[in-house]
Order: C-alpha cells, then structure tokens, then sequence
C-alpha cells in the first residue's frame, strides 16, 4: 500500500515521496523487528513478533523519512497466520479472515516512529467506552482487573486540561518481557512491558504518562532529536497535572520527590558539566538520538515546564495556555522557540516583565546550561507521605543505630509503593552498609518485602548484593530464575559483577540464559565478560552487533551503574 508522505510542520507535500508498505509476518527483518519464539512469551504458545520505531528505528521496518519533524499518513497491508492477531498504531483497521489478511489505516499525520506492529497470541476485553486491553490469554484476567474503568477516568482528566483526545481509540497491548523498555506512546495503540503488571503505582504513572502523550509528543512533536525535552519534559508535566486531578496532590509530590531523587543521582555519577544534561543537547553526527535519551530530558524537562506554569500563578492558566498550543500545533513538529513564543505572546504582562531574561532563570539557561535544574517544584503538599520516609531512613542511618525504634516507627506493609522505593533507593545509594544495619534490615523486613512487587524487591536486593549480604543470596537467585525482563535483570547482573559476586552471576546465567531474549542474554554476557576471559559463545542468532539492548544500555551514560537502571526513567520515547 502507498503511503502519502509530507512535511506537516511546512503543511507541503513532499514531491515524489510516495513510498511502498507492505509488510508481511514472514518477513524476518533484522535490528528493530523482535521476533519471539514462543519460549519466550507468557503463554509458550505461539511465535510473537513487535517493532519498536523510537528513536531511528523504524528505517529498518518501512522505507520513510526517519525524523520526527516528517509527519505522515499511512496505510498498510499485512498477511498473517492463522490464529495470529495482528495490531498497528492505526486508527483503522479490518480484517478478512479467508485471506488472513489485516488492513490498517493511520488517517492523522504521525512521525515515523510512531508507526507500530504487534502479533501474536492476543485476544482483547473492553474496558471502557473507548479502551480495550490486548494481552496474551493467560495475563488478559490481570489486565482487566487493573485497568476496568479507570483509563477512560485518565483520559477524561487529560480531556478536561488540553482538550479533546484526537485519536479515536485509546487501546493498550501488554508486551513480553523481552520488550527493551517500559512503555511506548504509539497512538491508538500504547504498549506496555507485562512485567510492570504487578506494580500498580507503576503500572498508574506509565499508562498516565503514555496518556499524556497523545497531546505531547504525538499530536504536536519535537522537530529535532536534540530536543526531546519537549515531548517528554511536557508528558510528564501532564501526567502530573492528570495525577493531581485524578489521585490528589501528595501521591504526585510523592512520584516526584522518588523521580527527582533519581535525577540527582544521575546527576552525581555523571557530573553536572555532563553535556547530556542539557536540554538542548547536541547530537553529534552518527550518534544514535536515543543515546541522549536520559533523566534529564524527562525531569529537567518537567521542572523548566513546572517553572513556566509558575510565572503564570495559577496552573489552570497554564493549562488554558497549552490548550492553546495544542490546537495552534497539531499534527505539526515544533522546536523550542515555538512553545516559548507562544508562551510569551499568550501572557502578554509576563512578556512585558522580560521573564525570559530573569537573572539565573533566563530561557537561553535553562536550555542550555548543564547541571541541574535552576530551580525545583514546591514538594510540601507530599510531606504527610515523603517525611514518614526521611524520618525511618535517618532512624537506620544514624550511629549508633537503634534497631528497635527503627523497626517500630513504621509498617512498610502499610505504605504505597514510591514510599516504599524512594526508602530503599536511598539506603541503596548509602550502601554499602555496616554490617549490623544490614543484619537488622533484613530481620525486620526482608520477609515482608518477599511478598511485595517486583519494583521493591529488586531495590532490596540489590542492597543485599551491594552489601554482600549472603544469607538474603539465594532470594536473589529465586528472582533472577524468574525474570526475564531487562529492567529486572540488567541492574543485578551490574551490581552483582561489580562486587565480590560475579561466580554467583555466571553460576545462574548459564542456568537461565535459554530463557531470556537473545538480545538480553548478549547483554548480560558482556556485563559478565568485563575483566574475564571471553566467555563460551552464546546462539545470538539474527542479533546484531548494535543491538537494541545496548543501545537502551547506553541511554544514561557509559559513567551509569546498577544504581541507575531503566527503571528509574519512564522510557516511553
């Protein structure tokens, strides 16, 4: 099927750019296309098969115009088996059944990277007006009882802020565990890891983030590469602002308090002259975009955004601003200087004070200087859930440690789960530990974080490896036997090869490699070859030498380690 191509931000067509589609389950394109054996989905079933266009990606599925400021309709023709449900980020689609054919139509310009393919084993429930599920069989239960109801409460909310929801239907497909990141905003059709299934809290802000999205990032785009901040320092200011609607305002200053920590983190390992914590970061020539994609393009981003709606006093003046944007914008790519002219001619008074030159506040500062954020949203409305934290964690880090009023000024079973976290991250980023708080830490809660989700009991136990606290080692075993996802793998196989323990990490490798994705098993048998002999050759079939895996691995900084992982970033391009 053609695809009509054209510059939507020049509103031209481009001249002879028609371009063929057509793309076929049998096609076995290398990189960017994830084909699974059935060994590696949920169900063990059927072959599964998913693209993934963000960043630069997606010129090895289509031929296009690779660049987020080329927006596009398109249309495509694919022929499946029988008993393979296929999906596309299309707001139409059909399907004829005696020539297991599928036909899909995207009727509003989009990026290339936001054209998106899935099959598999998939059936679907409704789970609102305009909402259905996609899963594999055996998670689609799960699925439902999680999401019944609530996004069309999400989509609403967002509705209410920045105006009508563009896209027709808002539909989430749940991925394997091989899917390299968290989420990914395709419009109609967002997907999402099955892994974070289990985290409601972190399961809420993904699905909220990827909302927001269909206004920042997919209905008006970043031009450039170079400023992804954009897309996602807004997205995220949105998700907040549709948290704060929907869930009130301490479970948002509590998210934040757990993000900014994480920033702040980053930033330490990094340095603040680390030019990737710009946000207008250069990209140099052969340097893949998603190589800049870090925690500054997402949290700087929020907080110059969050900046913005202070000089307006009122967040709903805010709000009414970037509704406007929107409407003015979409379907177009904008760059900075757009989003900041319309600001200033929206508020003409702020315009007449000079805001943009504010001494230490200036723009020009804001985008280009390294470092962190020149200045950070007002957290106090969280302190009935963030001060519950400080206070437990200064009782564990005091000397000398009293281990009975630590353990009894606080019921973790009882706390969300970003309490939770933000609690362990900063003993992780205090480890390693004396060996009596260890001792007493995991006495007191090391059988009670064993029920919890994966989200908390990855951060114990990376504590107890940084720690090499070898009574809790066998739980970390147990954990690694049943993952398969990079986001739960990578950070321990870093940490675990970093310390005293990297037998105990070749030792379980090799007795979990056939499970995990070839792309993952090559990445972790490079953490493990890091000062060792080359180790015996892995099948890598169809994987090539820049594979998606590394590239995510690289998306923080080479300077990055187990204490900066995936996790701590709402990777949803």
């Amino acid at each position: 099927h053609s695809v009509k191509m054209f510059d939507a931000s020049a509103n031209r067509a481009l001249s002879g750019s028609e371009i063929m589609l057509c793309t076929l389950f049998s096609l076995r394109v290398l990189w960017f296309i994830w084909w699974l054996d059935p060994e590696l989905t949920y169900g063990n079933a059927k072959p599964f098969v998913f693209t993934q266009g963000h960043s630069v990606c997606n010129r090895s599925f289509f031929p296009c115009f690779d660049t987020p400021a080329v927006k596009c309709t398109y249309s495509a023709t694919v022929k499946a088996p029988a008993g393979i449900q296929v999906l596309m980020s299309a707001t139409q689609s059909t399907y004829l059944e005696e020539e297991g054919v599928y036909q899909f139509y995207m009727e509003y310009p989009v990026p290339a990277y936001l054209v998106a393919l899935v099959a598999g084993d998939l059936i679907h429930a409704d789970i609102g007006p305009r909402s259905r599920v996609w899963a594999e069989p055996c998670l689609l239960p799960t699925a439902i009882s999680k999401l019944s109801g609530i996004v069309e409460r999400w989509l609403t909310a967002a509705e209410s802020l920045y105006g009508p929801y563009i896209w027709g239907r808002y539909d989430i497909v749940f991925l394997p565990p091989s899917f390299p990141i968290v989420a990914m905003e395709n419009p109609c059709l967002t997907f999402i890891i099955s892994s974070i299934l289990e985290s409601d809290e972190f399961l809420i802000i993904d699905v909220i983030h990827e909302v927001a999205h269909s206004w920042f990032g997919n209905a008006v785009t970043n031009a450039t590469w170079e400023e992804m901040w954009l897309s996602e320092g807004l997205a995220t200011y949105a998700q907040r602002r549709i948290t704060t609607e929907t869930y009130g305002a301490a479970f948002t200053c509590l998210e934040t308090a757990f993000r900014l920590d994480a920033l702040h983190r980053q930033m330490k390992l990094l340095g603040e002259d680390n030019p990737v914590s710009k946000l207008q970061v250069k990209l140099e020539p052969g340097v893949n975009p998603s190589n800049l994609m870090n925690l500054f393009t997402y949290e700087k981003g929020y907080c110059f955004v969050y900046y913005l709606s202070q000089l307006c006093g009122d967040p709903r003046h805010f709000d009414s601003f970037l509704r406007a944007y929107i409407e003015k914008y979409k379907f177009t790519s904008v760059v900075a200087q757009d989003l900041l002219d319309s600001f200033l001619n929206f508020f003409p008074e702020l315009k007449e004070q000079c805001v943009e030159s504010k001494a230490g506040l200036e723009f020009e500062r804001w985008l280009n200087a390294t470092g962190p954020p020149l200045a950070e949203p007002d957290l106090s409305q969280g302190s009935s859930l963030t001060r519950p934290v400080e206070t437990l964690f200064k009782l564990w880090t005091t000397e000398p440690l009293d281990s009975v009023a630590a353990a009894s000024s606080a019921d973790l079973t009882k706390w969300r789960t970003f309490q939770t976290v933000l609690f362990l991250d900063r003993l992780l980023d205090g480890s390693p530990l004396p060996h009596e708080v260890i001792k007493k830490l995991s006495e007191c809660y090391s059988s009670q974080l064993d029920s919890m989700n994966a989200e908390i009991r990855i951060r114990w136990l990376q504590i107890v490896v940084r720690n090499d606290y070898y009574p809790d080692l066998y739980k970390v075993r147990r954990f690694l036997e049943n993952q398969m996802s990079r986001m739960y793998t990578i950070p321990l196989y870093e940490d675990l090869c970093t310390g005293t323990l990297k037998s105990f990490a070749l030792e379980i490798f090799y007795q979990t490699q056939n499970q995990l994705h070839p792309n993952l098993r090559k990445t972790i048998q490079q953490i493990l070859s890091q000062g060792l002999n080359p180790l015996p050759a892995i099948d890598t079939t169809a994987v090539t030498t820049d594979t998606p895996a590394m590239v995510l691995e690289d998306k923080v900084s080479e300077a990055t380690n187990g204490a900066i992982s995936l996790r701590d970033v709402n990777v949803s391009a």
